[in-house]
């Protein structure tokens, strides 16, 4: 049984190299537009195995600096470790809304920031620092890559879920010392992120903080630059945009329809 799980997590269906077909391509776009931080409409349906499986072995295969792979797993079904963690979540958050006034604070306390104990599993993704030894080839002058490259993990399996028809939410009001405590993880490991997993009925159609009015989503026309900080350009020399998610959406259904 154990080897059975210990394949499931390493096997691959990964194909020599050939390029990407067109829907192939705005399948990636799509996952990519379409993927929320969900932290609603989780449905009751478990996440097998072997979806789950997919999902670590897509977050095991992201880019790491030196090939150090920092990253751990914690899985979390059980209802009890789930409400210890909704316990440090709520007294967090409590202190998080003192921190805004209104009415400001009065729409804060509107958002819905956690769906620990809704969503299927509980995932804390870590990063261990020492991993590698103390000459990590890439890290010698910028100690954070083993974070970055942990995060690059954590994208690669929101993205994966998101294909899997799977909601992600990344609850980031904890207090991470604590969540150590209630997870048995090792004072030298550093914890990156803790995700809530789920089917849902739907996925929203815009980010929950966004249609809720709390920040608006930038243009990316504004935030680049040409060799040099600050030199950009106006008018028809501008990129054009990429494509919406609408209209990739709509190829997508036609297809299906075809």
């Amino acid at each position: 049984m154990a080897r059975d799980k210990r394949e499931r997590l390493t096997r691959t269906t990964a194909e020599p190299s050939e390029p990407f077909s067109k829907a192939e391509r705005e399948a990636v776009y799509r996952a990519i537009f379409e993927r929320r931080d969900v932290r609603r409409n989780f449905l009751p349906t478990p996440i097998p195995d072997e979806v789950l499986a997919r999902l670590l072995n897509a977050a095991h295969h992201a880019g790491s600096v030196g090939l150090m792979q920092p990253w751990d797993f914690v899985v979390v079904r059980t209802d009890e470790t789930k409400r210890a963690v909704k316990q440090l979540f709520m007294d967090t958050n409590a202190a998080a809304a003192l921190r805004y006034k209104t009415p400001r604070a009065d729409l804060y306390r509107t958002l819905k920031l956690e769906g620990i104990e809704e969503s299927s599993l509980n995932l804390c993704v870590t990063c261990s620092r020492q991993r590698g030894g103390p000459h990590v080839l890439g890290r010698s002058t910028v100690r954070d890559t083993d974070l970055y490259s942990t995060c690059c993990a954590i994208q690669n399996l929101w993205l994966a879920a998101r294909a899997e028809g799977i909601g992600v939410g990344w609850v980031s009001i904890l207090n991470h010392a604590a969540l150590k405590r209630v997870l048995g993880i090792p004072k030298s490991v550093k914890v990156l992120a803790y995700l809530c997993l789920g089917y849902v009925s739907e996925f929203a159609k815009k980010p929950d903080l966004e249609a809720a009015g709390w920040r608006a989503r930038l243009s990316v026309q504004d935030l680049v630059h040409y060799e040099a900080w600050g030199k950009r350009v106006e008018g028809k020399e501008r990129l054009p945009g990429c494509e919406s998610p609408r209209s990739i959406q709509e190829r997508a259904t036609r297809a299906k329809r075809g």
